[in-house]
Formats: structure tokens, C-alpha cells, sequence
């Protein structure tokens, strides 16, 4: 693939990486935590890469000619982020003050599942990709449309990665010694995960 078509795909993608939204809020909310930035962080892009894989494989096509499909991946997310969002809110995270010997295995791959429900059951996420990746496609070129699609995912894959790692943690390094703030940041990205989720629900009216 041509340079210039990968470096205007990285400059649209890398402008939605950017955009604060539900996994900026999980990301933060781990960073808080202190400790499963990484397993969040894998989470949420391995979501994303999910998504990457549907459109590869023409689910996008799919959902275009059958409509309940995305209407029900949309209830679904929506559910999902809503009960995040609500026990966040209800029960705001605080400093963890656990031993590496307490914290367990169990905890960590909670970490990486929800991340995974988060982006993979996210209906925003299929759209995006099933708009922003085939502009960039080039049937002409000597990688099939679908080794391209794959290729380009990647590279958005990695923008997420890094700058959902950033804001871990940044969030990590400013939120640890602030006790109150950290309640008043988990209770905002609570607020922020029900908001995008009521949001998800009006679209379906």
C-alpha cells in the first residue's frame, strides 16, 4: 500500500482515537485502579479488533441488508455500558491499597473481558470502521480489499493502543494520590458510560 494512503488513514483514524468516549472512561477507571491498565487496554483493542474482523469478513454488508442486527448489537452495548455505567456511579472506584499477593488472576482477566465488551459490543465501533476503512481501499492494488482493510486495522489498533496506554496512565499518575478526585472522575466516566448508552437507546426510537 501506498504511503500517502496509509498516512491519511492514520491522520482520520488517530482523530477518533482522540475522542473522548466509553473507552476513555474504562481506561481512566483502570487507571485509577493502578494495576490492570494493560489487561484494559487489551481489552478494548482486542474489542476493536473484533470489529476490524466483521467488516474484513463482510459482516458490515450484512448489517446493511439486515437492519435488526445492528438494532440488536445497539440494545445489547447500550445494556451493557448502562449497568457499567450505573454500578460506577452508585459505587465510584477508590485507591486500591492491595498487595500484588491479593490481587488475583481472576481480577485481571475480569479487566480484559469487560474491555472487550466494552468496544466489541460497542455498535459505534462496526460503524466506524464500516465507514472510515473502505474509503482507503483500493481494488486495483496488489493486496486484496480485505488484506487491506486488515492491514489499515492494524494500524488503528496501534494508535489505540498507545494513546489508551497515555491516558491509563496519566490518569494513574495524577488521579493515585488524590483521593477525592478519583471519586469524582469515576462518578464523571459513570456519568459519561450511562450518557453514551441513553444515547445508543434514542438512536433506536
Amino acid at each position: 500500500m501506498e504511503l500517502s494512503v496509509i498516512f491519511a488513514f492514520w491522520c482520520v483514524s488517530i482523530l477518533f482515537v482522540l475522542t473522548p468516549g466509553a473507552d476513555w472512561a474504562y481506561v481512566i477507571l483502570a487507571g485509577i485502579k493502578g494495576k490492570f491498565i494493560l489487561n484494559a487496554v487489551t481489552g478494548l483493542v482486542f474489542g476493536h479488533l473484533m470489529a476490524i474482523l466483521c467488516v474484513a469478513a463482510g459482516v458490515g454488508a450484512l448489517v446493511q441488508h439486515y437492519p435488526i442486527l445492528l438494532t440488536a448489537m445497539t440494545i445489547m452495548g447500550a445494556c451493557y455500558l448502562l449497568w457499567m455505567g450505573i454500578n460506577l456511579f452508585i459505587h465510584p472506584a477508590t485507591i486500591s491499597t492491595e498487595t500484588d499477593a491479593t490481587q488475583s488472576l481472576d481480577s485481571a482477566g475480569s479487566w480484559l473481558i469487560k474491555g472487550v465488551g466494552i468496544s466489541g459490543l460497542n455498535p459505534k465501533v462496526l460503524l466506524l470502521f464500516f465507514a472510515l476503512l473502505p474509503p482507503f481501499i483500493h481494488p486495483q492494488m496488489a493486496f486484496s480489499p480485505t488484506v487491506q482493510i486488515i492491514l489499515l486495522g492494524l494500524i488503528h489498533l496501534i494508535s489505540c493502543a498507545v494513546v489508551y496506554m497515555f491516558v491509563g496512565i496519566a490518569a494513574k499518575k495524577l488521579l493515585r494520590s488524590r483521593p477525592r478526585a478519583v471519586k469524582a472522575v469515576s462518578r464523571i466516566s459513570g456519568g459519561l458510560m450511562m450518557l453514551i448508552a441513553a444515547i445508543l437507546f434514542i438512536g433506536q426510537i
